[in-house]
């Protein structure tokens, strides 16, 4: 992972996992909850939001269509808020990085020499499903 200079802050890529509050990882709950900014986008459970501090800036990103940002627009975004020496939370539905362009954002970050950290998703198949799959 890049070092960050102390007055840049970190990106978080933070998968909301399959929308179940419970399912959730303990890091990705302290992650909203010590957050500056909180990007999200529609797949994210709002719920999560409500872990947010009173005084962190939520921001919409959007991605549907006619209503959200470019890619481009949210990783300027993301760095722009974290060479403000914010801690920056890129909450997203699922995992980031299944569907949701984290592998994007994370390239973006990381080439600008911002200090991110990956939080994935807790897996949406139950462990009893993944051995039902299992030979």
């Amino acid at each position: 992972m890049p070092k960050s200079t102390k007055q840049n802050g970190t990106v978080y890529l933070v998968g909301g996992g399959p929308g179940d509050l419970g399912l959730v990882t303990l890091r990705a709950k302290e992650c909203i909850e010590n957050a500056d900014v909180i990007v999200y986008d529609h797949l994210a459970n709002p719920e999560l939001l409500r872990w947010a501090r009173d005084d962190a800036e939520i921001i919409y990103a959007g991605k549907e269509p006619g209503e959200s940002r470019t890619q481009q627009e949210i990783n300027t975004l993301l760095i722009d808020k974290a060479r403000e020496g914010k801690q920056v939370v890129r909450l997203k539905g699922g995992d980031p990085f299944v569907f949701g362009r984290g592998a994007e954002e994370a390239q973006a970050i990381a080439d600008t020499g911002i200090a991110f950290e990956l939080c994935l998703a807790s897996p949406r198949r139950s462990p009893g499903r993944l051995m039902q799959a299992s030979p």
